[in-house]
C-alpha cells in the first residue's frame, strides 16, 4: 500500500515536471527517492527526464552544484536529442570559430580540489588550513577561517587571515608558532576550498547562479554553465565585481594564440556576463582554418587572415572573391591579398573565399613520351633539350626512337602552336642543329620506335603490305585524332598514333582562312604511312624521318609530291623528286607546304621472301624460297621429284587466301543455320522423323567449331607432267601422300567404315560393308570425293548400273548425305555438310603423313 501511494505521488511529480519547468522541494525529490530503482529508471525514460540529476547520483563532491535544480522541456529535447542517431552534416560546411570547444558539457575541465593552490589565491572565509607542528613537539590540526575571517590554533591566539594571500598566511602563521611556541616549527598547505556563488549570465547556454570552487576562472564558468548559446560573443566576456567590468576575456586569445592572461580566477559573487555576437565574416575555400570569425571594431584584413590561420599554398591571393551586403543588395568585390597593404576593411556579413591558383606550371618545360622520367622541368633562358636530355641510356626507355622527336610550342595568347622536329641522339650530344633552344611551356614528346602492340601488325609494316589508301589530308587527320581504325588498346603508349592524335586535333582546330593547316601526308614504302605535323621548315627527308623511315622495298630513284597550288584542291600539282639525293643531303630540300602528299614508290617487281613447303613422298621435301612467277612444275623439279611411293593422285595443295574463303564461308553458313534453325523453332507442328534440338545444335556446334584447311583441288600428275601450270604464292604448301588401299565411307550408314579397295567392287557393295543406309539417308544425291579432293556424282537410277565400280579408286570417300527432309527442309545443310566432309577428307590425308 505504501508503495502504490509512493508510485502516484511519483507519477504526479514527473508529470508536473514535464508539463512545466518547476523546482521540486526536498520532500519531493525524497519521495522519489524511496521509489525502487527499477521503477525510477522506468518512469524517468517514460517522462524524457534526467533520473541522476533528481537523485544527485552522478554528483560528486568536487563538481560545481546548481543553485536552482531546473527541470523541463530543454533537458527533455538534450536527452532525446543524445539518443537519435547523429545527422551526415557537409563536410564542406563552414561554422562559427570557437563554439565546437562547448559541444557537450565536458567535466574535466573543473578545477580539481587535488591541484595545486597558487600563492597568491586569497584565503578567505570557509577555506580550510592544515597545520603540522614539528621539532620539540609534533601535532597536526585542521583549522577552518570563521566568518570573522580568523583562524584558531589550539593554545595560540586566534589569527587574522582573510584577505591575505596564501603566502603571507603561510609566512604569518609560521612567525607566530615560532614566537609563541618555544622549539616548534610549522608546516601550512590548504585542505578543502571554500565554495562560492557567481552568475552566469547572458547568452549562456544556461544561464543562472552557481556555486563553485574558489579557483574557477572565466572559461571554467562558461563550462559550469554548459558552453555559450549559437548567438553568443567569444570575443567580449566580461568580468563584473560590485557593478563593475573588472575583466574582458578574449576567448579567440586562449583558442588561437593560447593566451590565458584575462582568464582570471572568479571572486564570490562575480556576474560572468556573455554578450550577443558582434560583425561576423566567413572566410572560406584555400586558407587553414576556414569558419565563420567574430570581429572586433577596427580589426584589419591582415588579422582576419591571422584568425584563418593563413593561406594555404595554392591559394590565388591577387583576387579573392569578397559577397557583400550593402544598402539592400549584394554585391562582389575583388581583393589583393598580396600586397603589403590590402585595401580592404572587413565588414559584418561580408564573406571571402580563396580560389585555388591555375595547375599550369609557369616557367617550366614538359616531357613526355618514351622517357624515364616525365613530367615538368624548371625552364630557365637559354635552356636546350640537351640540359633536359643528358643521356640515351639515363634517361630514355629502351624503346625510344633516337631519330625523331618533337618540340610543341605555343605561339600566341590564343594557345595556337607550332611544331619544331630534332633528332633525339643528336640533341643529346648537342648537335647544334638539332639541340634545340626551348621557351617556356614547351613540350618535348619522344616517341617509340614501335607503333603496334600486335606482332603480325608490325610484321605488315615492316613488309609494306601496311600502307593505308588514299585519303585526303581532312580524311587522314580526323583517322588519326577522331575516329582510329585500330583500338587504342593495340597501339604502344608512346606510339606515334597517341601521340600525335592531340597534336593533329589542335592543328585541325587552330586552321581558318588566314593560316592553313599544318599537317602533311606520306604514303607508301614508309614504316608508318600516315598524317604528321607539319614541322617548321620541313623537307621531305624529315617528313620520312617521321614515318620511321623507309622499307627495304622503297624505290629510292624518284619520289613524288602531290600539291595543291595556292591552297586550290581543283589545282592540284605533282612534283618529282630524287630522294636519293634528297636523302644524302647532296641535293637542295624541297620545303613542304600545307596538305602536301608524299609518295614512296615501291621497286618494280619487288617481293619479299616467299616461301612455299613440300611435304611427304617427294625426294627432297622442305622450305623453298621461290622466285615471282615460278611455277609448282619448277619447285618439284627442284624438289627432284616424287619417291616410288607416292600416290600424286591424292595430293593436298593448301593455299592461304583459299583458307581465308573457306573459313569465311563456314561463318556464313552457321549464322544462317542458326537463323533458320531458330525459325523453325517457332513452328507449332513438327515431323516426327525431325531432329532433334539437341542433333541439331550438335551439327551446329561442329560447323561454328571446324577450322577451314584452305585445299585447292590440282591434278598433281598432269601439273607434274607440264600439262598445267599453278603459279605458287607466298605460303603454299604441298602435301604428297603415300599409295592408298582403301576406301572409306561417310554420313548416313549405319557403320561409317574404310574398308579395303578391291577392283571391281561396286559402290553399293562398299555401302553393304558398312551396313546399308540408315532411314534418313538421302540416297539420291550420294556422291564421291576423289583422292584429290575432287567431288564426282554415281551415275543416276540404278545403283547396279554397270560403270560405278570403275569410278572407284584407291583414296576415295563415299559420301552419304543427310535427308533435308528431316530436318524440316533446312536447305542449307546439305552444303555445309558437303563442306564439313570435304574438310574432313583433306585434313585426313594430311594427317596421314
Amino acid at each position: 500500500m505504501n508503495f502504490f501511494k509512493y508510485f502516484i505521488g511519483a507519477l504526479v511529480l514527473i508529470s508536473s515536471f514535464n508539463a512545466l519547468a518547476f523546482t521540486p522541494n526536498a520532500s519531493q525529490i525524497e519521495q522519489f527517492k524511496k521509489l525502487p530503482k527499477s521503477q525510477q529508471q522506468a518512469l524517468a525514460k517514460q517522462y524524457g527526464v534526467d533520473l541522476s540529476v533528481i537523485t544527485g547520483s552522478s554528483q560528486s563532491s568536487n563538481q560545481p552544484q546548481v543553485e536552482e535544480l531546473t527541470i523541463g522541456p530543454r533537458l527533455v529535447q538534450q536527452e532525446q536529442a543524445a539518443k537519435a542517431e547523429p545527422t551526415k552534416q557537409n563536410p564542406n560546411t563552414v561554422k562559427p570559430f570557437g563554439y565546437e570547444l562547448f559541444a557537450g558539457e565536458p567535466t574535466t575541465f573543473m578545477p580539481s580540489e587535488t591541484s595545486a593552490v597558487p600563492d597568491t589565491y586569497l584565503v578567505g572565509r570557509g577555506d580550510q588550513l592544515l597545520i603540522n607542528f614539528y621539532g620539540k613537539e609534533s601535532a597536526s590540526f585542521e583549522v577552518i577561517v570563521d566568518r570573522e575571517g580568523r583562524i584558531s590554533i589550539p593554545d595560540l591566539s586566534p589569527v587574522q587571515v582573510a584577505g591575505l594571500t596564501f603566502s603571507e598566511v603561510k609566512q604569518l602563521i609560521k612567525l607566530k608558532v615560532e614566537q609563541e611556541v618555544i622549539g616548534v616549527k610549522a608546516f601550512v598547505s590548504l585542505g578543502q576550498l571554500r565554495s562560492m556563488r557567481i552568475l552566469v549570465l547572458g547568452e549562456a547556454y544556461k544561464p543562472g547562479s552557481y556555486s563553485v570552487s574558489s579557483l574557477t576562472t572565466v572559461s571554467h564558468a562558461l563550462f559550469v554553465s554548459g558552453g555559450v548559446s549559437d548567438i553568443a560573443s567569444l570575443r567580449n566576456i566580461q568580468v563584473k565585481r560590485a557593478g563593475k567590468v573588472v575583466a574582458n576575456f578574449d576567448l579567440y586569445d586562449l583558442l588561437i594564440h593560447g593566451d590565458s592572461s584575462n582568464d582570471i580566477i572568479l571572486k564570490p559573487g562575480d556576474v560572468v556576463f556573455v554578450p550577443s555576437v558582434g560583425a561576423q565574416v566567413k572566410v572560406e575555400g584555400l586558407v587553414k582554418r576556414p569558419a565563420i570569425f567574430e570581429l572586433k571594431k577596427g580589426e584589419t584584413a591582415k588579422e582576419l587572415l591571422a584568425m584563418a590561420g593563413g593561406l594555404k599554398p595554392g591559394a590565388y591571393t591577387k583576387n579573392a572573391l569578397v559577397e557583400r551586403f550593402n544598402n539592400n543588395r549584394k554585391e562582389v568585390l575583388t581583393v589583393d591579398f598580396s600586397a603589403n597593404k590590402i585595401n580592404y576593411i572587413p565588414q559584418d556579413g561580408d564573406r571571402i573565399r580563396f580560389n585555388t591558383i591555375s595547375a599550369q606550371y609557369k616557367n617550366s618545360v614538359n616531357l613526355v613520351g618514351a622517357v624515364v622520367r616525365p613530367g615538368s622541368y624548371q625552364w630557365h633562358q637559354g635552356k636546350r633539350i640537351s640540359d633536359v636530355l643528358k643521356s640515351v641510356r639515363g634517361d630514355l626507355l629502351s624503346q625510344a626512337d633516337l631519330s625523331y622527336g618533337l618540340v610543341v610550342r605555343e605561339i600566341n595568347i590564343n594557345g595556337d602552336i607550332e611544331v619544331h622536329q630534332f633528332d633525339v641522339a643528336q640533341a643529346i650530344v648537342k648537335n647544334a642543329q638539332n639541340d634545340l633552344t626551348l621557351n617556356a611551356n614547351d613540350k618535348i614528346l619522344i616517341f617509340s620506335e614501335f607503333e603496334e602492340k600486335r606482332d603480325e601488325k608490325l610484321t605488315l609494316a615492316a613488309t609494306g603490305s601496311g600502307t593505308k589508301k588514299d585519303t585526303t589530308i581532312e580524311q587522314a587527320a580526323s583517322q588519326a585524332g577522331d575516329s582510329n581504325q585500330l583500338s587504342a588498346a593495340s597501339y604502344t603508349p608512346y606510339s606515334r598514333n597517341n601521340l600525335l592524335a592531340p597534336i593533329i586535333k589542335k592543328l585541325k582546330r587552330q586552321a581558318s582562312t588566314q593560316q592553313a593547316i599544318q599537317l602533311v601526308e606520306v604514303n607508301g614504302s614508309v614504316t608508318y604511312p600516315g598524317v604528321y605535323p607539319l614541322t617548321v621548315d620541313a623537307e621531305a627527308a624529315d617528313l620520312i624521318t617521321a614515318a620511321g623511315g623507309l622499307l627495304e622495298s622503297a624505290y629510292t630513284k624518284q619520289a613524288e609530291i602531290t600539291r595543291m597550288v595556292n591552297g586550290d584542291a581543283s589545282n592540284v600539282e605533282h612534283i618529282n623528286i630524287d630522294l636519293a639525293q634528297v636523302l644524302s643531303g647532296n641535293a637542295q630540300g624541297l620545303k613542304l607546304q600545307s596538305k602536301d602528299s608524299l609518295n614512296i614508290f615501291t621497286i618494280p617487281n619487288w617481293q619479299e621472301n616467299v616461301k612455299v613447303t613440300l611435304k611427304g613422298e617427294l625426294l627432297f621435301p622442305g622450305t623453298y624460297t621461290i622466285r615471282r612467277g615460278e611455277t609448282l612444275t619448277d619447285l618439284l623439279n627442284r624438289a627432284g621429284g616424287f619417291t616410288n611411293f607416292a600416290e600424286q593422285k591424292a595430293a593436298v595443295f593448301i593455299r592461304q587466301s583459299v583458307k581465308q574463303q573457306e573459313q569465311q564461308q563456314l561463318a556464313r553458313l552457321a549464322t544462317e543455320l542458326r537463323r533458320d534453325v531458330a525459325s523453325k523453332s517457332f513452328q507449332n507442328s513438327v515431323s516426327s522423323s525431325a531432329l532433334s534440338y539437341d542433333e541439331m545444335n550438335k551439327l551446329l556446334n561442329d560447323l561454328a567449331s571446324v577450322e577451314a584447311v584452305g585445299r585447292l583441288v590440282i591434278d598433281l600428275p598432269l601439273i607434274a607432267k607440264n600439262q598445267q601450270t599453278l603459279v605458287l604464292q607466298d605460303g603454299d604448301t604441298l602435301y604428297v601422300p603415300s599409295k592408298r588401299d582403301s576406301i572409306s565411307v561417310v554420313g548416313e550408314v549405319n557403320y561409317a567404315t574404310t574398308h579395303l579397295y578391291k577392283a571391281g567392287v561396286s559402290l553399293d557393295d562398299y555401302l553393304e560393308l558398312s551396313g546399308g543406309l540408315k532411314e534418313r539417308a538421302d540416297d539420291d544425291r550420294i556422291y564421291i570425293i576423289k583422292a584429290n579432293g575432287a567431288v564426282t556424282i554415281p551415275n543416276s537410277g540404278n545403283w547396279f548400273a554397270p560403270g560405278n565400280e570403275q569410278m572407284l579408286e584407291p583414296g576415295d570417300t563415299i559420301v552419304v548425305p543427310m535427308d533435308a527432309g528431316h530436318m524440316d527442309k533446312l536447305t542449307l545443310w546439305s552444303t555445309a555438310t558437303q563442306i564439313l566432309y570435304q574438310l574432313g577428307v583433306a585434313v585426313a590425308a594430311i594427317g596421314s603423313l
